[in-house]
């Protein structure tokens, strides 16, 4: 079995095999725009679970699943072209949900971040403004820095 290092080593240059594939060099319509968000080869090297994105989401993902399973063969061949294994794993593909969850809680801590603080940049700059000559302290009101230029 291979070690922790050479398994991350396989799964990172997978994806990169992977995602360099699905960018150029196929030709489906289908898998424009889908993104490899993640592969884990399990410790035998027989199976290489690939997660999988799109930038419409969830509603393309029974499209570029079905695309997936199709160009699978293409797909295996390629990662037996690039990475050096003795056998290629089988490819198992699944959909991950992440980058559509990671944008919903985005957009739901920017809308809370409106609500709460609405144009939160302006304010800081207005309570400068806000100071007034009691806030300062009593030594910082005397000091001159006149005599102290004089005085060096």
């Amino acid at each position: 079995m291979p070690s922790s290092l050479r398994m991350k080593r396989i799964n990172d240059r997978m994806k990169q095999v992977l995602s360099t594939v699905l960018l150029g060099k196929i030709e489906d319509p289908r898998l424009s725009g889908v993104m490899v968000t993640d592969v884990k080869v399990d410790r035998e090297l027989d199976y290489a679970n690939i997660y999988v994105s799109a930038i419409e989401g969830l509603e393309r993902s029974k499209d570029v699943m079905d695309a997936l399973e199709h160009a699978k063969g293409f797909l295996r061949y390629e990662i037996s072209q690039e990475v050096d294994l003795r056998v290629t794993p089988k490819l198992r593909f699944f959909w991950d949900p992440t980058p559509e969850k990671a944008a919903r809680i985005d957009d739901l801590l920017n809308k809370w971040q409106q609500e709460e603080h609405p144009r939160l940049d302006d304010d800081t700059d207005e309570n400068i403004d806000d100071v007034s000559d009691e806030d300062l302290d009593e030594e910082d009101q005397d000091h001159d820095f006149d005599n102290e230029e004089e005085d060096e």
